[in-house]
């Protein structure tokens, strides 16, 4: 009989907030999947639990599934768990759920503490709909492309920034999407020096630019206007750079994210008028 994979929440920085569940789910595990052992023993050994862990990070997660879905198999009992936060969100973890499904074990999951939906919440910007964004793309090129597209996205926007990158992840936010966008940083939630800065993106970037900052951030971003009445200046603008040699397609993709329009609508409608043309 296959065995139980269970992905646990765990404290995004207070301790106090180890659920009874976790420490049940820890306690009764035949062996304990972490990013971090280090940091991983110091929670078990506040919660009073001993347990056999292994690590389960980028590096290794490829040759870890397949050896957490071998434990699966012969019925074990295995929990996942992160340095902070839910497995499998913007953490390793999707691999380790494939594998408890390809080895037909129980796939279930200790709720809990979240710097997303945290972040959000405190943040008084609309959350009924948002976009999660994890961690922007490390290469400028990559990362200014992937910023184009989420230009005109309507809905909140949160994003994960390493602190060492915070000013320029947060400067390229506010060129690609206007500095005028209120935004929401959080830091060191749910620790003793928890901060809570709220202005416009602009302000941000000097703001977090001059001083040292410790820690990931989690930035909560109001989203883009409603776009309509900007087509047909998103169309014009298409037109005006394919006469200056820019592809078509190219010039579809930065030109919705500037201009806050659909893709799709703006490919569809931009192609319609130059081939009647």
């Amino acid at each position: 009989m296959s065995g139980t994979l269970t992905l646990c929440a765990t404290p995004i920085g207070n301790l106090a907030d180890a659920s009874p569940r976790l420490a049940d789910a820890l306690r009764g595990a035949d062996v304990i999947y972490c990013e971090d052992t280090r940091r991983s023993r110091k929670l078990l050994t506040a919660l009073g639990i001993r347990a056999p862990l292994r690590s389960y990070f980028v590096a290794n997660e490829e040759a870890r599934a397949q050896e957490l879905g071998s434990r699966l198999a012969g019925g074990e009992s295995v929990v996942l768990i992160t340095d902070a936060g839910m497995p499998a969100i913007a953490d390793p973890g999707l691999s380790a759920v494939r594998a408890a499904i390809d080895a037909g074990a129980r796939v279930t999951v200790v709720p809990g503490p979240s710097a997303v939906t945290a972040a959000l919440a405190v943040s008084g910007l609309p959350s009924e709909r948002f976009v999660f964004e994890g961690f922007l793309p490390r290469k400028q090129e990559a990362r200014d492309a992937r910023l184009a597209e989420l230009a005109g996205e309507t809905r909140t926007i949160v994003v994960f920034v390493a602190a060492g990158r915070a000013a320029t992840e947060l400067a390229a936010m506010a060129d690609r999407w206007g500095g005028e966008r209120s935004a929401v940083v959080a830091r060191e939630l749910t620790k003793l020096h928890e901060d809570i800065w709220r202005g416009p993106l602009g302000e941000a970037v000097a703001h977090f630019g001059d001083e040292r900052v410790r820690g990931e951030l989690t930035v909560v971003i109001e989203g883009a206007p409603d776009p309509a009445g900007d087509l047909e200046a998103a169309i014009a603008e298409v037109g005006r750079l394919t006469g200056t040699g820019v592809s078509f397609s190219r010039a579809v993709r930065d030109v919705a994210g500037s201009y806050g329009v659909s893709r799709r609508a703006l490919y569809e409608t931009a192609r319609r008028r130059r081939d009647s043309e």
